[in-house]
């Protein structure tokens, strides 16, 4: 990818009319950009056949789509494949596509390692090694082989999303504007961590669901699972978000990776109960996945049911979530680069 030439994925129809006036061309040839890239899904400027041949050239003498294809991918025997993709940085990333019945979920990262250094999660041992562009999120959509099937996209990959707020919000408006993807925000989950300020944020601006991993609802011991609990513990994360309103369409989730003999408890089962009394939302059982130098292991399917039950019997709709790509390390808090990172 040339350095010096602009990037097209990414730019909202407002910037695509700057670029063109500043070449000179049409304020209308904005629209025709963003209708193939975001709709027809050209590779190449050359492939935009509306617009004339001369102002085609004369877009790609100064951009380019931004768009680069997987440089590996693993097939789980589930049927979840893992990708690795490029980034504009040269670093590279994971992305997980999970196809379940007539639904198809991609797990997109934010970011190359991630800051939180969560006990758990094999991305926080990778350490922080930078944000992604919007372009470097949306091309993980844009050059998926499966893109035609997708129903669902979950920011739940490497990184935390709300540490890269300005990126996730600039590729959801992409995914959900009239002249980008035109998908319903409903389609579009967003996990955090809770991070103080950006939360809210993106509750403000955003229409998408929101999932927060919990993982434990007590704090000194979340702390300990999770440093973010520090800047902002889960019953202030809980509070904000019992301000909004999630009793339509838009939904409110929490992640919570059972580990057994830490957080399988009836104790924490009555914590969770009344930490989220009053706001709607559900809780999805995570079974964990063991990662090497980390002293957890996961909770028998016993224990999870025995949680299940008591969430949902006490009126949190609560769901084990099926785990898929396991055997390719595809599974929650598995993706890492790296190795692969180090390599370049």
């Amino acid at each position: 990818m040339e350095a010096s030439k602009k990037i097209l994925l990414g730019m909202n129809v407002d910037e695509l009319k700057q670029l063109v006036s500043e070449l000179g061309m049409p304020a209308f040839t904005a629209k025709q950009i963003a209708k193939w890239m975001y709709d027809a899904n050209v590779k190449d400027i050359d492939q935009m056949t509306n617009i004339s041949k001369a102002n085609r050239l004369k877009l790609s003498e100064n951009c380019e789509i931004g768009a680069m294809p997987p440089l590996d991918c693993q097939r789980s025997k589930d049927g979840t494949i893992k990708y690795l993709f490029p980034t504009a940085s040269g670093k590279f990333v994971e992305t997980v596509y999970i196809p379940d019945g007539d639904r198809a979920t991609l797990c997109v990262s934010s970011q190359v390692g991630c800051k939180m250094n969560c006990l758990f999660c094999q991305t926080g041992k990778q350490g922080f090694e930078g944000n992604l562009t919007a372009a470097d999120i949306l091309n993980q959509i844009y050059s998926l082989p499966e893109i035609a099937s997708l129903t669902n996209i979950v920011f739940m990959g490497q990184g935390e999303p709300m540490d890269n707020l300005d990126n996730v919000l600039r590729a959801t408006q992409v995914l959900t504007a009239d002249w980008g993807y035109q998908w319903s925000p409903k389609r579009i989950t967003v996990s955090s961590v809770g991070i103080k300020n950006k939360l809210k944020r993106f509750l403000d601006e955003s229409e998408c669901h929101i999932a927060i991993s919990m993982h434990s609802p007590l704090h000194e011991q979340r702390l300990t699972l999770m440093p973010a609990e520090r800047q902002m513990a889960i019953a202030d994360v809980v509070a904000l978000l019992k301000q909004y309103d999630f009793t339509h369409q838009r939904r409110c989730s929490f992640e919570y990776i059972v580990f057994g003999g830490v957080n399988d408890s009836m104790v924490h089962a009555r914590e969770i109960v009344r930490l989220v009394d009053g706001l709607e939302c559900r809780v999805n059982l995570i079974r964990f996945h063991t990662i090497p130098d980390v002293p957890l292991h996961g909770a028998d399917d016993k224990k999870m049911e025995t949680l299940r039950d008591y969430l949902t019997n006490h009126g949190v709709f609560t769901t084990i979530r099926a785990s898929r790509g396991q055997d390719i390390f595809a599974a929650c808090g598995l993706l890492t680069t790296a190795k692969k990172n180090n390599e370049v």
